[in-house]
């Protein structure tokens, strides 16, 4: 039976990620995906995600953003790719907002910040928003758009040939790990899981933990186009009365791409379809008439993303929605990465070094709030009284 050192299941922005850096370290992987690039489903489809520096989810991000700053660009020289393409990046919502706090707070780590800072300035400095006088702000001068697509090609050029289009299963077995497609069967020493949304249909007991959500996304065509434009518009984050809302300066000629990053209505890991509806899209359109009038119009097109997000963690205190990148606690040879939570692609460079360093150095640890103990049906048992 043919066989390799590691095998991995998923080939989106994490999998194909770890391809790279493991094909970089000479190791033997074949990785594993039956979607094409560019095909509409996945965690990864679609051209463009933002990239933050200062995140206001988590303290541990910033460090993580850096690092995965290095290695967009990296990829970038490697590549001759176009890859992250400079934004700032606008965060506002009432006084007190939870959002800005949180990301004032981790810019305020590492050095002071500039820009405006209320309502009333971000109206003077880009005319597209209409913000309230009072409200808080913070602008990251240091975001980008993260091109998907073009990412992922650059991950997988040099490595076509370790790529399976094509569906696979796992079966652990004492000489080693049995990655079946629906022709061939490979026995591979070590897997890593990156399958998104379809994970929990691979490693048994995880279901139970995650939850997946529909996210519609719509790209309005703007009342005022010369206000939205690329480098005269920044990646917007709003905390307003309907939500989360995020948004895209009209980078592509497509229109504003906006969607919330509230949790939509829980789904299956197949559920792409019917596209979003303009039910689904109503608060994104009011939010962006009220607050952002000049990205606000008709909806030029839509589409669906998934979010695989877990839930609150029973072993550790955890407010969920958090990533999973560790070894799986009862067979160390597989390796779960489902790091999406609808803002890991941000973080994929980072990531995907990560994973490697799980596969080569049998010492490496995941970072602790990444961890599967947190859940206690993951935790290890301790070994009974002789």
């Amino acid at each position: 039976m043919p066989t390799c050192e590691v095998a991995i299941i998923g080939l989106g922005l994490m999998g194909s990620s770890a391809l790279h850096s493991l094909s970089g370290r000479g190791a033997d992987v074949l990785g594993f995906d039956p979607l094409i690039v560019g095909e509409a489903r996945g965690s990864s489809h679609g051209s463009c995600r933002v990239y933050r520096r200062f995140n206001f989810e988590s303290e541990a991000y910033t460090d993580l953003s850096d690092r995965a700053f290095e290695g967009w660009r990296a990829l970038e020289s490697t590549s001759g790719r176009a890859i992250l393409r400079p934004s700032a990046v606008l965060e506002a919502g009432p006084p007190g907002s939870k959002l800005v706090a949180g990301s004032r707070a981790a810019a305020a780590r590492k050095g002071p910040i500039t820009g405006p800072t209320m309502g009333a300035e971000v109206n003077s400095a880009y005319p597209a928003f209409r913000l309230p006088n009072d409200w808080d702000v913070v602008v990251q001068e240091s975001g980008g758009i993260l091109m998907t697509e073009e990412a992922i090609r650059a991950f997988r050029e040099g490595a076509e040939d370790r790529i399976v289009a094509a569906a696979a299963r796992i079966r652990p077995t004492p000489t080693g790990i049995r990655v079946s497609t629906s022709t061939d069967e490979v026995t591979a020493k070590q897997v890593i899981l990156a399958a998104g949304p379809w994970i929990s249909g691979l490693v048994p007991g995880l279901a139970q933990h995650l939850k997946i959500t529909r996210q519609a996304v719509g790209w309005f065509k703007p009342a005022k186009p010369e206000t939205v434009a690329y480098g005269e518009f920044p990646i917007f984050i709003i905390e307003g009365k309907r939500g989360m809302i995020y948004g895209f300066p009209d980078f592509e000629g497509r229109g504003v791409k906006a969607a919330r990053h509230d949790h939509g209505p829980v789904v299956s890991a197949d559920d792409w379809h019917p596209p979003a509806t303009d039910e689904e899209l109503e608060a994104v359109g009011v939010t962006l008439a009220e607050l952002v009038p000049g990205a606000a119009g008709s909806i030029a097109d839509r589409d669906i993303c998934l979010y695989t997000n877990t839930l609150k963690a029973d072993a550790i205190e955890d407010g969920g929605d958090e990533f999973i990148v560790d070894r799986l606690p009862t067979d160390p040879r597989i390796i779960v990465a489902s790091p999406c939570s609808g803002h890991g692609a941000k973080f994929a460079t980072a990531i995907g070094s990560m994973l490697a360093d799980l596969v080569l150095d049998l010492q490496a640890v995941a970072p602790r709030a990444f961890r599967l103990d947190r859940f206690s049906g993951f935790a290890p048992r301790p070994s009974a009284d002789r």
